[in-house]
């Protein structure tokens, strides 16, 4: 493409309350010229599909610098270099591959910190023959739509959130050693309503929610779990099913995601990026 051809930016929306397709090119995404807009899209709509765009993971690095802050892993030094994160169930790629089996369930990314990453940039490098899709739910939506006098009684709860809750999803009856390790990571109390600094509201749920503070603990489990199942509801929701290329960029705060059971053995693996956090959750 010379300098004088035009931009493809082709933007739809995939449901009415959330996710939208941009079909568009490399350089128009590499050029950050239009940074501002995906940032504006990925508050509205929670999730961004690029089908197909095939960037590599130097061009994968930019566009996320376009986005804001690179985002490091966890124990990785800020003075290195920038990379792509393997997500993959084979431990010979990614030795933290059984942590990651956290992620077949419904969660937001951080909420053992005070500032969770702002959002996630992924692109599918190996599909899996069956599974494996990506669930998203607008958070946002969900809160809006709960009925006002709900609203008013869950606006001031706080929920203690702990990272060893969402282990024992897929690992029910951990040994000694590993439910000591998991709980060596604390837990931490998050608003169970966000109040953003737009004034927009969003619901903190997910598997690491493990007791709504100061309640009984089976009302606690039934209201967590009714919010939860109303904050996936269809209508909130927005199934990916990948095709090779495809790159996919989500709020990670005003939405939840998961991805769907595949054969662990499957050879899928996606490469992700991520954005420093810009606001805290209280």
């Amino acid at each position: 493409m010379n300098d004088m051809s035009p931009s493809r930016w082709d933007v739809a929306e995939v449901s009415p309350n959330i996710g939208c397709t941009i079909k568009t090119d490399k350089q128009t995404l590499l050029s950050g010229a239009k940074a501002k807009e995906i940032r504006a899209l990925m508050e509205s709509r929670g999730v961004i599909v690029f089908p197909q765009i095939n960037l590599t993971d130097d061009e994968q690095i930019a566009f996320t610098h376009t986005l804001g802050t690179f985002a490091h892993e966890v124990g990785e030094s800020k003075s290195g270099m920038d990379s792509v994160y393997p997500i993959t169930m084979d431990p010979k790629v990614n030795p933290n591959a059984s942590y990651l089996r956290g992620a077949f369930f419904w969660h937001i990314d951080g909420t053992m910190s005070d500032m969770p990453i702002l959002g996630s940039i992924m692109s599918a490098r190996s599909l899996a023959k069956d599974g494996g899709e990506t669930d998203f739910c607008n958070t946002y939506a969900a809160f809006d739509a709960l009925p006002e006098d709900e609203k008013a009684e869950i606006e001031k709860l706080k929920v203690v959130h702990a990272m060893w809750r969402s282990q024992l999803y897929h690992d029910p009856e951990p040994d000694y050693a590993s439910m000591k390790l998991w709980q060596s990571i604390g837990k931490n109390t998050l608003p169970l309503v966000w109040k953003h600094r737009t004034g927009r509201k969003s619901l903190v749920l997910g598997a690491t929610a493990l007791q709504v503070e100061g309640m009984d603990m089976f009302e606690s489990e039934l209201l967590l779990v009714r919010l939860r199942e109303w904050a996936t509801r269809p209508e909130f929701s927005y199934r990916h099913t990948w095709s090779l290329g495809d790159m996919v960029v989500w709020d990670n705060t005003g939405t939840m995601h998961r991805a769907t059971h595949y054969d662990y053995n499957s050879g899928r693996l996606m490469h992700r990026t991520k954005l420093e956090g810009e606001e805290a959750f209280a």
